[in-house]
């Protein structure tokens, strides 16, 4: 498995230089870049394909790989919004998304399926949300670029067989599962969801999440929470995962750039007492010593 991290551990604003510049010199092998709002930082809805590529360009020179892109757009405009304009443009988002990876000679974009509120019901987030991807999928399986539902805090795909009987109903090799090893630690344990998801698993994220708190203010560094990274890592082994286990955290407000250094080593140290443990037969091991 690769290190990775995404451009939002650094602060906002941070040129691509310097994200690409700190997360070599950190240790990483790959970055997950974000598409933005116009006239922001790196990739936005008006990068052009020449621009794309001379950022594909800039990461190579600093020996980084661009594996998967991100977006928080589509928490703006959600494919299950009522208002069909809205839907639009958050499928105009994803379309960019592919767009982008096609042309950047990445495999997959990660996509938030949609928000259950007081205004759209979870049904209604189902339907809606599975119509708009459809028409997606055309455009996905002609690039040859994977969507990855990702599972978040939207009150939606709460149970891993509910996720994986969604992305299966698309009847597509381009739609799989971006699966966030933190999120689903309120609620579920992160290694049973790997397992029951399996291969539809496009791309991972990693972060780490304290139960003690128990709200959004329970996200922590890796190793500082409750995920049992012993067994995630051995059931990533068992389903074949090979690519970046990517880095999803919130910038730190003093000497923010020290992220990086501390969780490349937290990855490396995860990744070495994994495969120890699998040594040892994955029994007999505390999974946050």
């Amino acid at each position: 498995m690769l290190k990775g991290i995404n451009q939002w551990c650094y602060p906002a604003g941070t040129p691509l230089e310097k994200v690409f510049e700190y997360s070599r010199d950190a240790g990483f092998d790959a970055v997950e870049l974000n598409v933005n709002e116009p006239g922001d930082v790196g990739l936005t809805m008006e990068t052009t394909k020449d621009e794309a590529l001379q950022i594909v360009e800039l990461a190579s020179s600093y020996g980084l790989k661009l594996r998967s892109i991100s977006t928080a757009l589509l928490w703006k405009l959600p494919l299950s919004h009522r208002s069909e304009s809205v839907r639009e443009q958050g499928r105009q988002v994803v379309e960019k998304q592919l767009e982008l990876a096609e042309t950047m000679g990445i495999d997959t974009v990660l996509v938030v399926p949609g928000v259950v509120d007081e205004n759209t019901s979870y049904e209604e987030c189902y339907d809606r949300s599975r119509i708009e991807l459809e028409k997606l999928i055309p455009l996905a399986e002609e690039y040859q670029v994977n969507i990855g539902i990702e599972n978040v805090w939207n009150k939606f795909l709460l149970s891993p067989l509910e996720m994986a009987r969604y992305i299966d109903e698309f009847q597509s090799d381009y739609v799989g599962a971006y699966f966030d090893v933190g999120n689903v630690l309120l609620f579920g344990y992160p290694e049973q969801w790997i397992r029951i998801l399996g291969e539809r698993i496009k791309k991972v994220h990693v972060k780490d999440f304290s139960t003690a708190v128990g709200n959004i203010n329970g996200f922590v560094p890796l190793l500082a929470g409750d995920v049992n990274w012993l067994e995630v890592y051995k059931a990533l082994v068992e389903i074949g995962y090979e690519d970046p286990i990517t880095a999803e955290l919130t910038p730190y407000q003093i000497d923010p750039f020290s992220l990086a250094d501390e969780t490349a080593n937290d990855m490396e140290r995860i990744l070495k007492l994994g495969k120890e443990y699998l040594e040892k037969g994955g029994v007999g091991s505390d999974a946050n010593s």
